[in-house]
């Protein structure tokens, strides 16, 4: 309790310093938020968003996770991502990494860590799919930082495979998605110069159509396919008893 004593202490002068240089400041904030973007990083702590970026909250909507990874079965990551998009209509996803990540660190080597592993073979891929280039790199240290680099732009890679954002520009959204990399040892943000602002810039396997629905006047929809094939193969076993 003495650990969060403190932190309620800093609290306190944190929030009396603030109303004193804007005493409209917490009002402001509670009015709501309307942020232009939208940063997916690290759950590094040495890593903060809005202190990065010189920005104060409600400027940037942020979600973080070990190594800045965008799953496509990671629930939490597409939830912000569709709220970010949908409901506050932000205009640019930062994918952010940094050199030096343990999770990077962690997935370019063979030791089990437990439950992490099964997140950081995400990572894992990434170094497959790069191998060529990355096992060219003789230094240690700038084959991980590399690593981190091509990491991120595979994430960029994964928002923009979303149905989210391409439905985002089909409806004429504009929606940027962008890779930065950030460096602990001067703080300065680099760009990876993989900016994405449209789906003809995606591999055509990963372009995706809005599904209508609709069934034409007067004809029955569809069902399913895969309820049907359910249903059929029950009927199927039935018959056989």
């Amino acid at each position: 309790m003495a650990e969060l004593e403190r932190l309620f202490k800093n609290n306190r002068a944190w929030a009396i310093a603030q109303a004193e240089a804007d005493p409209h400041y917490f009002s402001r904030l509670a009015s709501g938020q309307a942020p232009k973007y939208l940063w997916i990083g690290c759950s590094d702590s040495r890593v903060p968003a809005n202190q990065i970026l010189g920005l104060s909250p409600g400027e940037v909507f942020v979600h973080r996770n070990v190594a800045n990874l965008v799953v496509h079965t990671d629930m939490s990551c597409l939830s912000v991502i569709q709220f970010a998009v949908e409901v506050l209509k932000i205009e640019h996803i930062i994918v952010c990494g940094h050199y030096g990540c343990g999770g990077v660190h962690a997935a370019s080597g063979s030791g089990q860590h437990g439950l992490i592993d099964n997140w950081l073979r995400n990572i894992k891929d990434v170094y497959r799919l790069n191998k060529a280039e990355l096992n060219a790199i003789s230094d240690p240290q700038a084959r991980e930082d590399r690593l981190c680099e091509l990491n991120v732009i595979e994430q960029v890679k994964n928002v923009c495979h979303t149905t989210i954002v391409q439905n985002a520009w089909a409806c004429g959204h504009p929606l940027s998605v962008h890779g930065l990399i950030y460096a602990l040892k001067d703080g300065l943000l680099r760009d990876l110069a993989v900016r994405i602002n449209t789906p003809e810039a995606l591999e055509a396997i990963y372009r995706t159509h809005a599904r209508d629905n609709a069934a034409p006047a007067g004809e029955r929809p569809q069902r399913d396919p895969v309820i049907r094939l359910e249903r059929e193969t029950i009927r199927y076993a039935n018959s056989t008893l």
